[in-house]
C-alpha cells in the first residue's frame, strides 16, 4: 500500500467517523432545540445532613419528581453555614434546570445574618412543597399547664424562664423572640447546636423549647412532653389538640416553609415543567403519607404566588434580625 493510498484511506475513515457521529447526535440535538427537559440526571441540592427529616422529606419529593419526569434526580447534601454552602453551591451552577434546591425560610436568615452574599433573588422559584409549624414544649412534669399559665410566669419573672432554639438567628431562634415580644414578655432564648436542644429540654437544664414538631412528635405521643401553644395559623394536623397563637391572643405565625428553586436565569419553560412535577408528586397519596409520618404539612403552592412569600418573609426577617442586632454586612 502506497503512502499516498494509506493517506487517502485515513481521510476517508476520518469523514465516515464524523458522519458517523453527526448522525447519532442528531436526534439528540433535534430534542434540545425542540426544548426537550430533561435529558440526563439532576441533581437535588438539599442543606441538611443525610437522614434528617428535611433530608428524608427531600428524597421522597426526590423520588416523586423522578418518576414524572423520567430520569433520576439525584440528592445531593451539603450542609454547614445554617446553609449557606449549599445555596453558594446551587447558584453556581448552570441555570439550565438540571440542579434545583431544596430550600426554606433559610435563604433569608443566612443573608441577613451575613453568611451568605447572595440573597433569595439568586433563585427563581419552583414551587412551596410543605409547611412545619414551631411548637413550644416543655416537660410533661412541668408547672405551666397552658400557654397563659407561662407568660403569667414569665411576667412575674422577666428573663428568668429559659427557652431553647436551635441557634442565633435561626428560624425557631426568631420564632421565640417574636412570639414573646408579642406576648409582652421577657425570656432567656438559649441557642443550642442540633439533636442537642432536646436532651437538654429532658435533663432540666432548661425549662422550654421552641422547634419543629418532627423533633419533638415521639416524645409527645409517648407522654414525656406537653404542647403549650403552635405558632401557625390553623391547628397542626400532627397536633390537632393544641392551640394556635392566634387562638391564645397573640397575632402572630412562624410557618417554616419548604420549597424548590432554581439558578436565576433557568427557561421558563423549564421551571413550568418543574413545577408540574412538583405539584403531581406533593398532591400524589404516597407524598401525603410520608408527610405524615415526618410530622410536615404538604402544602403546594405555584412558583409566581411562592415568590411573592418568599419576597415578603425576606423583608420580615430583615427587620426581626436587624432588631435583635445580629444583622452583619453580608462576606
Amino acid at each position: 500500500m502506497s503512502r499516498k493510498f494509506r493517506y487517502f484511506h485515513a481521510l476517508l475513515r476520518s469523514a465516515l467517523f464524523v458522519l458517523t457521529a453527526s448522525l447519532v447526535l442528531m436526534p439528540l440535538r433535534a430534542l434540545a432545540e425542540n426544548g426537550a427537559f430533561p435529558m440526563r440526571p439532576m441533581q437535588l441540592v438539599v442543606l441538611f445532613p443525610a437522614g434528617s427529616s428535611a433530608d428524608v422529606t427531600a428524597r421522597v419529593l426526590a423520588e416523586g419528581m423522578s418518576k414524572r419526569l423520567k430520569t433520576n434526580i439525584i440528592v445531593v447534601n451539603r450542609p454547614g453555614g445554617g446553609g449557606a454552602i449549599g445555596y453558594k453551591y446551587a447558584a453556581n451552577q448552570p441555570a439550565d434546570g438540571y440542579t434545583m434546591v431544596w430550600n426554606s425560610n433559610s435563604i433569608s436568615t443566612t443573608y441577613h445574618t451575613g453568611m451568605l452574599s447572595i440573597s433569595y433573588k439568586a433563585f427563581d422559584p419552583v414551587a412551596r412543597v410543605t409547611n412545619e409549624t414551631p411548637v413550644l414544649a416543655v416537660r410533661q412534669n412541668a408547672p405551666w399547664k397552658t400557654f397563659a399559665d407561662f407568660v403569667a410566669d414569665a411576667r412575674k419573672n422577666p428573663g428568668k424562664i429559659t427557652v431553647g432554639n436551635s441557634g442565633i438567628g435561626s428560624h425557631t431562634h426568631i420564632s421565640s423572640v417574636g412570639l414573646f415580644s408579642a406576648a409582652g414578655v421577657k425570656v432567656l432564648d438559649v441557642p443550642f447546636p442540633g439533636a442537642q436542644i432536646v436532651p437538654t429540654l429532658l435533663g432540666g437544664e432548661i425549662d422550654a423549647v421552641i422547634q419543629l414538631p418532627g423533633a419533638l412528635a415521639g416524645l409527645v405521643n409517648a407522654g414525656t412532653m406537653r404542647l403549650l401553644v403552635a405558632l401557625s395559623n390553623q391547628r397542626d394536623p400532627s397536633f390537632p389538640s393544641v392551640p394556635t397563637a392566634r387562638e391564645v391572643g397573640i397575632n402572630m405565625s412562624a410557618e417554616l416553609w419548604r420549597g424548590v428553586v432554581v439558578p436565576r436565569g433557568t427557561p421558563k419553560k423549564i421551571v413550568a415543567t418543574l413545577e408540574d412535577a412538583v405539584r403531581k408528586t406533593v398532591e400524589s397519596p404516597e407524598f401525603a403519607k410520608a408527610c405524615q409520618r415526618l410530622y410536615v404539612s404538604p402544602a403546594f403552592q405555584p412558583g409566581a404566588d411562592f415568590g411573592k412569600i418568599i419576597a415578603e418573609e425576606d423583608v420580615t426577617i430583615g427587620r426581626m434580625i436587624a432588631a435583635l442586632g445580629l444583622e452583619k454586612p453580608v462576606k
